[in-house]
């Protein structure tokens, strides 16, 4: 049985999970993910290489990176929090006018460990924004430390411009030929390169991009057949299905919390 609760404050996600078979395959988030694993141990992988999440670890992951998470055989399954931070309120909140990352995905730290866990409670607890707010504060403020952090790179023109064209699609079906010849690359040069720079096929970002957005669009409406036709999905089942595979729970499980 697998149990997912995600509230929302001040523009920020907070997720508390238990886990017992769900493998969260390879996906990204727009945002600054933080997590605290509560208890087992989890393998998460990035690019080329795997880490493993064991109780107390803090997970760090950047936008946009791609991961993915598999749990090991537990009896009880594995719980861990999770708080999903807009760039630009971490930026503001920092007051830094350079794009950074974080450097490692997996570190040990006390203190950053309980900031997201107070945060994480008071969120999903549905505290005042006044007491969200503080504790929102704590946690950035770990941040200032110049060994958690480096400066962003850009990405390559190419892949920011195949980005921009799936962006625009979101509403519709991908069109791998159009964009290809957009790219002036055939359409197997085009998956091939893409796949090899961002971890992930052109449909699989797509799915996840279309996924991220339809999210955002049930915060902001609640209504499920608006988002379906906003996103052009063909039907509820097929979005629930997606919407599942991604997020643990069925888009209308998701608006019913």
């Amino acid at each position: 049985m697998n149990k997912f609760d995600y509230k929302n404050k001040l523009e920020i996600t907070a997720l508390k999970a238990n886990i017992s078979d769900f493998t969260q395959k390879r996906h990204f988030h727009e945002e600054f993910s933080l997590g605290v694993t509560l208890n087992n141990t989890q393998l998460n992988s990035i690019a080329d290489s795997s880490n493993l999440i064991d109780k107390n670890a803090v997970m760090l992951f950047n936008p946009n990176e791609v991961h993915e998470c598999t749990l090991g055989k537990y009896k009880d399954g594995v719980d861990y929090v999770m708080l999903y931070l807009k760039p630009e309120l971490i930026f503001e909140a920092l007051e830094k006018k350079e794009i950074f990352r974080f450097d490692s995905p997996i570190i040990y730290n006390e203190k950053i460990k309980n900031d997201i866990l107070s945060l994480s409670s008071a969120i999903l607890n549905q505290k005042e924004e006044s007491v969200c707010s503080e504790l929102y504060l704590n946690l950035v403020d770990n941040f200032r430390a110049e060994d958690l952090i480096s400066k962003y790179k850009n990405e390559n023109e190419f892949i920011k411009k195949a980005k921009e064209i799936i962006y625009y699609e979101l509403d519709d079906v991908l069109d791998l030929e159009q964009i290809s010849k957009e790219l002036n690359l055939s359409r197997f040069q085009f998956i091939r390169l893409f796949k090899s720079n961002t971890g992930i096929t052109p449909y699989q970002y797509f799915l996840n991009m279309k996924l991220i957005h339809a999210k955002k669009h049930l915060d902001k409406t609640k209504d499920l057949y608006e988002t379906l036709v906003e996103y052009g999905f063909s039907d509820l089942s097929h979005f629930n299905r997606h919407f599942k595979k991604t997020f643990g729970i069925t888009a209308y499980e998701y608006i019913s919390k």
